[in-house]
């Protein structure tokens, strides 16, 4: 298999999120002057134009928003069948954030989730979904 592409980890915007994920946490960027949830994040407030940020710890539970699989390889590094997950908070109902799943597993949408915290190498660590067992 190629070698799948990491997250820049020095991006101001980003950055926060993967120091987090390699911690074992899902984090969110949110405003501190009126608790919006920043998703996608940037350095200021969509909501009250302000600048005062921080990345927030959030649940790693969710539910299932969305999913494909795909049959063919569209990029190297992910070898088919695979299945990309769209995960919907249970803390920030707002966000949605995607994982990839090997093969085709038996997924329905609103189905519970939970973050894996995969390590790629000592400093990158992403964040996959698995489904929780019933």
């Amino acid at each position: 298999m190629s070698e799948r592409p990491i997250p820049n980890l020095d991006d101001p915007d980003t950055g926060g999120h993967w120091a987090a994920a390699k911690r074992g946490e899902v984090a969110l960027r949110v405003c501190t002057d009126c608790d919006t949830v920043l998703h996608l994040p940037k350095a200021y407030c969509h909501a009250c134009g302000g600048w005062s940020t921080e990345w927030r710890a959030m649940a790693p539970t969710g539910t299932l928003y969305s999913y494909t699989v795909t049959e063919r390889e569209l990029r190297p590094g992910f070898e088919p069948p695979y299945t990309v997950v769209v995960v919907e908070l249970d803390d920030a109902p707002e966000a949605r954030l995607f994982g990839c799943l090997e093969g085709r597993p038996e997924l329905t949408i609103g189905m519970p989730m939970r973050a894996r915290f995969d390590p790629v190498d000592d400093e990158v660590t992403l964040i996959q979904w698995d489904p929780v067992s019933a």
